[in-house]
This record gives C-alpha cells, sequence and structure tokens, in this order.
C-alpha cells in the first residue's frame, strides 16, 4: 500500500503571510487522515511547520503517520525549508505524537505551560511590587531585547532578523512604553532593593486559551537562588486576578531545569510542546 499526500485546495496565505496549503493523507488514493503545511515567515529563518497531522483511528499504528510527516518535509524542502517545526498538545494522543516526532529526529525546543488562578496568593515576607518607571523603561528593555536576540539567532535568525524581530515587539505591544496599554511591567523588590522584574501581557497573546501571558521574568543574577522568582510568579498572579484575569501562560524553554521545576511546583501545566528538525 502507498501512502501519499493529496492538495485538498489551492495554496492560500495566512495573516502573517506565510505559505500555506492542507492535504489529505491517503493510502493508495483513500483518505485516512489529514495535514497541512506552512511555509517559511519573511523576517525569519526558512521555517517550515507541520500543523495538524491526524491519522484516523482504525489507521493507527501501521506507519501512516511517519510515512505523511516524511512527504510533508519533502514538499516543504520543495518551498525552500531548511527547518521544520511542529507541536504535540498533551492532551489526547499527545503520546503517540511525541514518539512519532521522536523517531524522525525531531527536537523538544520549547514548551507552553498554564494555569487556571483562583486564590490570590501573598508575597513572601519583606517583598513588593512597583510598576516600572518610564524612565527605566530603556534600560530594561536593552537587558531583556539582549537575551531575546540571542534566543533568536539560536532558532537560525540573523543578527539583522533578530534585530529586526526585537524591534517589531517592541514597536507593536510596548509602543508607549511603561505605560503602554495591555501591558504590566512589574519591578520586585525585598527589603527596599530591586531584585528582578516581570513582563504580563494582556493583548495579542500567543494562545487563545490563556487570558495573560508571562513575556519576560528575570531576577537580578547575583540575587538569584534566593526564591525571587517564585516571588514574582506569584505577584504575577496577583496582578493578574486584580485584572479580573482567569488564565496565565508562559513560555518556557527545553533544557531550563530550574524553570520548569519552579513553574510546576506553582501548579502550571504543559499544554504544548514545540520540536524542531533541520531538513537535510
Amino acid at each position: 500500500m502507498t501512502t501519499t499526500l493529496r492538495p485538498t485546495g489551492p495554496e492560500s496565505r495566512t495573516a502573517e503571510g506565510r505559505r500555506s496549503r492542507a492535504y489529505e493523507v491517503c493510502v493508495n488514493s483513500r483518505p485516512v487522515g489529514a495535514v497541512t503545511l506552512l511555509g517559511p515567515a519573511g523576517d525569519g529563518p526558512a521555517l517550515g511547520r507541520l500543523e495538524r497531522l491526524f491519522i484516523e483511528e482504525g489507521e493507527r499504528r501501521r506507519g501512516r503517520g511517519t510515512v505523511a510527516a516524511l512527504a510533508a518535509e519533502e514538499a516543504l524542502r520543495g518551498w525552500g525549508c531548511t527547518q521544520v517545526e511542529a507541536s504535540v498538545r498533551s492532551a489526547g494522543s499527545g503520546d503517540a505524537g511525541v514518539h512519532l516526532l521522536g523517531v524522525l529526529g525531531y527536537t523538544e525546543r520549547n514548551c507552553h505551560m498554564t494555569k487556571q488562578l483562583d486564590e490570590r496568593p501573598e508575597l513572601s515576607p519583606g517583598s513588593t511590587v512597583r510598576a516600572l518607571t518610564q524612565e527605566e523603561f530603556d534600560a530594561w528593555w536593552e537587558a531583556g531585547a539582549a537575551t531575546f536576540i540571542e534566543s533568536l539567532a539560536d532558532r537560525g535568525f540573523s543578527p539583522e532578523q533578530a534585530a529586526a524581530t526585537s524591534a517589531a515587539v517592541r514597536r507593536t505591544q510596548l509602543p508607549d512604553g511603561a505605560a503602554s496599554s495591555g501591558a504590566a511591567l512589574r519591578v520586585l523588590t525585598c527589603e527596599g532593593t530591586d531584585v528582578g522584574s516581570i513582563w504580563l501581557g494582556f493583548t495579542e497573546l500567543p494562545r487563545t486559551d490563556v487570558d495573560a501571558w508571562v513575556y519576560d521574568i528575570n531576577v537580578t543574577p547575583e540575587r538569584r537562588g534566593e526564591g525571587h522568582g517564585r516571588s514574582l510568579m506569584l505577584a504575577a498572579e496577583r496582578i493578574c486576578l486584580d485584572a479580573g484575569v482567569g488564565r496565565l501562560g508562559l513560555n518556557v524553554f527545553a533544557g531550563n531545569t530550574p524553570a520548569r521545576r519552579l513553574y510546576t511546583s506553582l501548579g502550571y501545566r504543559q499544554v504544548e510542546a514545540f520540536y524542531f528538525k533541520t531538513l537535510l
């Protein structure tokens, strides 16, 4: 039996301008599943995306998904992609998806975690939170942007692409600096000394199943290991609850074990993991 991909319609463009096309997964021309492919974004590396790969229950465990994914990768090569990404949601057939991507040579890059907020937590004794001031904004942004640009470079962005992406984030999400609407920029102090900061966003979020997002959290290097990261996350929950926000989300990169342990201990649960692979 032969497993192939058959387009279900013409190519289209996403809101971000990415090339997109949906396919049926067929066995001897008989539909048994589906997959959607996305081409590269215009402001980053030649990274394609494999979305919503699905094989019908009765056709699983026969290699259909593996062959379909390989065919999808070949199509993305034809679109000029040098990398491909895919994600697996934690519910449903998550374990099967992780296994499939592992067999195909994908590596986990990051994951999204969320938490349903209920009780307003108390901060540690001596810890308080204040708003980041406009005078502090530029220095705060430059420090965070340097780390962000470095993470983009690790994902294949050129220095120019990384700098342009960082500038676009500031322009669209924080146009008015510390006073930007739809954002909360806060500084954590401990016994009168600034020890960290956090950036929460409430609009144009990375996911549709959250009400707010932790875009950046940072503890002053010499004050790390003292529990201030936990205090910043508790402060974030207080800010969200005071604003009537019920579900908070965040991103954590693979390999950042201390951060993941912290979030898990606070009740955050993984909802989606993201994987990538270099196309040779």
